[in-house]
């Protein structure tokens, strides 16, 4: 099952799930993205708003607790009422509208293999900017595509070498905020308590790796643009990116 938690309330873009995307919200077309997997999908909110708006364009909503601290722990709740023991669940976030369902598919075809728990999409970085910006999530992997550490920071440190080079001495990763995960460790690590490295980055994914819980990197080549503001999406519209 795929779950698109979605919040009305965003301090830099109040209303963000229902900005209008040239004729369709930008929560209608994350849901009809995430439709084209061929794979279930509910809309998780805590606000009325939303709700009326998905029943107007005919997708399935939930309503979850306000006092939820992420999207994953709503996707938890869904889960909760409506999965199965055996179900994976995706968390796709409802700022994705330019999200492909290749990726989506991507993170599902890991759990192919039995010892994957937690999936999650990762990508090149190719240039310094991203590289050196704390709201770029770094990510670091071992020889088995498993996820060692997330950092604001670029990781690891390169010794000797001229951070202007570094793009070009190292492949790193950015963290891309979709998540697949087995339905019963969904319910676990949202019973977690906050973790000490979780505090420290404000990345709740450090909780589950704090714990001992290992997540699967899954490498794509694609990247929606990043929509926290008004003025972010005004400049997507503007560029030549595809829009559905």
């Amino acid at each position: 099952m795929i779950i698109i938690p979605a919040r009305y309330g965003s301090t830099r873009f109040p209303g963000k799930p229902l900005a209008n995307i040239k004729g369709e919200s930008m929560l209608q077309r994350v849901y009809n993205q995430c439709l084209k997997t061929g794979i279930k999908t509910y809309i998780a909110t805590d606000d009325f708003r939303i709700k009326e708006h998905v029943i107007s364009f005919g997708g399935d909503v939930v309503m979850t607790d306000s006092a939820h601290q992420s999207g994953t722990d709503r996707c938890a709740e869904v889960y909760k009422y409506l999965g199965s023991p055996d179900e994976i669940v995706v968390n796709v976030q409802g700022d994705e509208p330019f999200i492909k369902p290749e990726q989506i598919l991507s993170l599902v075809d890991s759990f192919k293999n039995t010892d994957v728990e937690i999936s999650t999409l990762i990508k090149k970085i190719d240039d310094e900017i991203s590289l050196f910006n704390p709201n770029v999530v770094k990510v670091i992997k071992n020889k088995n595509n498993a996820a060692i550490y997330f950092s604001r920071h670029p990781i690891p440190y390169l010794r000797g070498v001229e951070k202007s080079n570094w793009i070009d001495k190292y492949v790193y990763y950015k963290h891309i905020g979709v998540y697949a995960f087995k339905g019963n460790i969904i319910d676990d690590i949202c019973s977690l308590p906050s973790s000490s490295l979780e505090t420290a980055e404000s990345l709740e994914q450090l909780r589950w790796i704090e714990n001992g819980y290992k997540i699967y990197a899954v490498e794509t080549n694609y990247q929606s643009p990043a929509i926290d503001t008004p003025e972010d999406l005004i400049q997507i519209l503007k560029s030549n990116i595809d829009v559905l």
